[in-house]
């Protein structure tokens, strides 16, 4: 009986709490449900993303591959460059995420999200899955195009399974950074302005087309406080055969995570704003 009675407010104690995490779930699901709907809606524009990866392989791969003494640790400049160019696809269509929550708040959508009562941060989340969504999407068709092109990529499923890991998560973060941007400036015109000035300084500033070891002191100190920096480690090492991490991969998921938990945070506190 004593055994009983022990055990018995554990379980009850367990129910609310499982039953508040699958509300919690089937929120977040919600709205990622509604953007991944857009997406499919619209597929021309992932269609025209394909072009720049390619003419950034073709064109300043070839180019920059002649270029003699870069160190790309014994990698030809073509294998090297393409996970960078993977992790700037990703960047440029997560980068622009934030004018969806303008053009819901002009259109009424973004009311109806803040008197529901979904917590802040399911709505943040669910449109950052939405974003790994459209991250993966890319990152697919940057795989064809590498492949294509005979870039040394690794087919085994776990290099695969990680390197689609730290896609999704990439693209969440950089998302709700342009979610907070979008709360912060509230205005299309604004945000664009900010999201161009942001967006190549955060590539260059990486290791995305040239190693670390080039860029001047300064410089380094710079990409190292980059989250794109920990991105392109990790899916070099993931998508190249023979490739080596120089940061480490538990440095990279830690780092990109960490920021990305802020960011949600951040913007999660923020986003109320935008409805007033």
């Amino acid at each position: 009986m004593s055994d009983v009675h022990a055990t018995a407010p554990l379980s009850t104690a367990r129910t609310p709490r499982t039953a508040i995490l699958a509300a919690y779930a089937t929120q977040v699901w919600a709205v990622a449900g509604a953007e991944i709907t857009k997406l499919r809606h619209d597929p021309i524009e992932l269609v025209s993303r394909a072009i720049q990866p390619v003419l950034w392989l073709v064109l300043f791969g070839q180019v920059m591959g002649r270029v003699r003494g870069m160190n790309t640790g014994g990698l030809s400049y073509e294998d090297f460059l393409a996970p960078g160019i993977l992790a700037q696809s990703v960047l440029f269509a997560a980068i622009f995420y934030g004018i969806s929550a303008i053009w819901e708040r002009d259109l009424g959508i973004l009311q109806r999200y803040l008197v529901s009562p979904s917590p802040r941060s399911a709505l943040i989340i669910g449109k950052a899955i939405s974003s790994a969504t459209r991250g993966l999407v890319q990152a697919f068709i940057v795989y064809l195009i590498a492949l294509t092109l005979g870039t040394d990529i690794s087919i085994e499923p776990r290099h695969i399974l990680g390197a689609a890991a730290f896609v999704a998560l990439g693209s969440g973060l950089f998302s709700t950074f342009s979610l907070v941007i979008a709360c912060l400036v509230r205005t299309r015109e604004r945000f664009m302005g900010v999201g161009q000035f942001l967006t190549m300084p955060i590539f260059f500033a990486s290791n995305a087309i040239y190693p670390i070891d080039l860029m001047p002191h300064w410089l380094q100190i710079i990409s190292h406080g980059n989250p794109l920096t920990y991105q392109v480690d990790a899916l070099r090492t993931l998508m190249l055969r023979g490739a080596e991490t120089t940061i480490g991969l538990g440095t990279d998921f830690l780092v990109l995570s960490g920021i990305a938990l802020c960011l949600i945070a951040l913007a999660a506190r923020l986003y109320p704003r935008m409805g007033n």
